[in-house]
């Protein structure tokens, strides 16, 4: 499911940025994940995204928890249990640790940052396992931008962007951290569409994702996302296209908003 999250810097174009009046603790959204098997889009999973509040000896913090996981008929045929999480500043949505723990037809894999935005440093920690079963882990020190996030918290920033000021063709480009590599992610506002969903009919903004520097998703249109157009801004409805597939998101509900 890494493809389907990462489908999601400074100000570029007509998208202003704010204070986070979209996200709060205790939002919990429930997807369900389709897969083209054969020709056919086929539900092969859940996705839930939920935030909560950590207090910490020195502060409190907004939890964005991710986590996908195949429905059991699928299970022996391609096993996926997913955990994507962010720890973040509730007002600013800036990153202070985040983890991903993928399990994924029998790979295994672990990543932690810790981010520091003062020196604007990431310690970070991969963890793999071998054919025996054992682990090893690799650790490493990364210089970053001012406004590089982990994917986990730009997905959420995107929701506190004043998208109704943008202008069809605008764009924004986010510096994300993933594998240790700051990519460019440009997020372009293409316009606003009412579509039909478990929700019922909602107006959203639709937004198409892109990788700057990678070939996985190019800047052909064809991961789009629709934000609903209110002050949540929550995720409707996917539709990702990659070299070994395509599929789509589709809400399934939406419990605890913000708005």
């Amino acid at each position: 499911m890494k493809p389907l999250f990462l489908a999601l810097s400074f100000l570029y174009a007509g998208f202003l940025l704010g204070q986070n009046n979209s996200v709060a603790a205790g939002e919990k959204l429930v997807y369900t994940a389709t897969y083209n098997m054969s020709g056919i889009l086929t539900d092969i999973a859940e996705v839930k995204m939920e935030t909560s509040e950590i207090k910490t000896s020195k502060s409190t913090l907004l939890r964005l928890k991710c986590t996908a996981a195949t429905f059991k008929k699928w299970d022996n045929f391609f096993k996926i249990r997913d955990l994507y999480e962010s720890y973040v500043n509730p007002k600013t949505l800036t990153p202070y640790l985040y983890k991903r723990d993928i399990s994924e037809g029998g790979y295994y894999k672990f990543m932690q940052y810790k981010f520091n935005p003062r020196t604007r440093t990431v310690e970070s920690l991969k963890r793999k396992k071998r054919k025996d079963g054992s682990t090893w882990d690799e650790n490493n020190r990364l210089k970053i931008g001012s406004n590089t996030k982990d994917f986990v918290s730009t997905f959420y920033y995107i929701r506190t962007l004043d998208i109704d000021k943008a202008q069809p063709g605008d764009e924004q480009i986010f510096t994300v951290l993933f594998d240790n590599e700051e990519n460019k992610v440009g997020v372009k506002f293409l316009a606003k569409e009412t579509i039909n969903s478990n929700l019922g009919k909602i107006e959203c903004y639709k937004l198409a994702i892109s990788l700057k520097n990678k070939d996985l998703l190019k800047d052909t249109n064809d991961n789009l996302l629709w934000l609903s157009a209110d002050d949540n801004k929550i995720p409707i409805y996917a539709t990702f296209k990659i070299p070994v597939g395509n599929g789509e998101l589709k809400i399934k509900s939406a419990s605890g908003l913000k708005n």
